[in-house]
């Protein structure tokens, strides 16, 4: 048995804890409270100075495939001529390149006090990466497809492309499951038969203005773009509501839906996606680098929208740190409560990824804790964690 014990202990399920303790057991949390406190088993106590334990951060939406464009499209650049940058920039990338993105990003997540991961994928081509990397990972398999014709055939090769994966990835604590890109690239074929088996799993939503323009009227720059990548022959009748309305008249706003950036909900979409149990991955600084504007967190939040926090991909964000998040969400909102914020990084992020065993610090739960030294004891360990100053390490426990 072994105690940890700091400055600061933070559950984040209960307040904060001075002087806390953790003990841990076979990778597992056996105990966690005050010295002394009822029911403190007897081990090894390990003093890690002044600072703040806190659970291993989840990154709930995060783009790894996209790692090695970090510093390659200039920013902040406004969406649609950021998504021709990207489509442009994938279009000459290697598999050793995308590979040595990957393991850069996959150490970043780790550098950062990360503990699990929602990744999303076009191809599953770095699975084993993940798998050899210690993070508990959820992987979207992300699938693109305008044209209502190509829906039977994008399935059939996404099927195909599963069923090659290789054994014992659950051992090592990786999951796959199907995902759609969003409502302005996805036709309404191909989210059928996603539905009908019972996803998708996620989606990005809501993300810009011009993709509620796109589905209320038609957008000429969306709509330009989806020319250039030809698919100017697919009709498209515009449904004249919002993309979460367009989602829900498709049935796929579902419990457990994990929904990216939702900048662009009003009152109705935001009353609706707490009604159906999706939860948001906020995305802070993509969201300001791609010119989209901020979410709206707090209404969000008061209308009973679960909330997590995802950095999106390093070519539009700087870093993988949803800690990093968390602080702009601070500089944007600073009304919005530390330990909302807080929340949103680590058990906000494991709730909505179906990680039940992660993102607090609580008897049974698994170990995956961090650790932010500070020079002396700090006053508030949740003002600390969102000041700047924080730099969180991995505890081995």
């Amino acid at each position: 048995m072994r105690l940890f014990t700091s400055s600061w202990v933070v559950p984040v399920a209960r307040p904060p804890i001075r002087d806390g303790r953790v003990a841990v057991d076979g990778g597992r949390i056996a105990w966690v409270g005050g010295p002394g406190g009822p029911g403190e088993p007897k081990g090894t106590l390990e003093d890690l100075g002044p600072g703040v334990i806190l659970p291993g951060l989840v990154n709930a939406h995060c783009h790894l495939e996209l790692s090695y464009l970090q510093g390659r499209i200039p920013l902040p650049l406004a969406f649609v001529p950021w998504v021709r940058e990207l489509i442009a920039a994938r279009a000459h990338e290697t598999p050793n390149v995308l590979r040595a993105g990957v393991e850069r990003g996959v150490q970043q997540l780790l550098d950062a006090g990360t503990a699990a991961v929602g990744d999303i994928s076009n191809d599953l081509a770095h699975l084993d990466l993940l798998a050899d990397s210690g993070l508990r990972a959820v992987v979207f398999h992300e699938l693109i497809g305008w044209d209502p014709a190509r829906a039977e055939a994008i399935m059939d090769e996404a099927d195909a492309r599963l069923a090659a994966l290789p054994n014992g990835l659950a051992a090592k604590c990786v999951s796959v499951r199907t995902a759609a890109h969003a409502p302005h690239s996805v036709s309404a074929a191909l989210l059928g038969r996603l539905l009908a088996r019972g996803g998708p799993a996620a989606v990005h939503l809501a993300e810009s203005a011009g993709e509620a323009r796109f589905l209320r009227a038609g957008d000429d720059e969306w709509s330009s773009l989806l020319r250039d990548r030809g698919l100017g022959h697919v009709v498209f009748d515009p449904p004249g509501v919002t993309p979460v309305q367009y989602l829900d008249s498709l049935g796929i706003l579902r419990p457990g839906l994990l929904a990216a950036h939702c900048v662009q909900t009003d009152a109705a979409d935001r009353t609706l996606l707490a009604r159906r149990g999706v939860f948001v991955a906020i995305c802070p600084r993509s969201n300001r680098n791609l010119e989209l504007g901020p979410a709206p967190v707090a209404e969000l939040l008061a209308a009973g929208v679960r909330l997590c926090l995802g950095s999106d991909s390093l070519a539009s964000a700087g870093t993988l740190s949803v800690l990093d998040d968390a602080r702009a969400l601070r500089l944007t909102f600073p009304a919005l409560p530390a330990e909302a914020l807080v929340r949103m990084a680590t058990l906000g992020g494991a709730e909505a990824l179906g990680l039940s065993e992660l993102g607090s610090i609580e008897p049974r739960k698994v170990a995956a804790l961090a650790h932010a030294s500070t020079q002396a004891a700090v006053p508030d360990p949740l003002e600390y964690l969102l000041s700047g100053e924080a730099q969180l390490r991995r505890l081995s426990a």
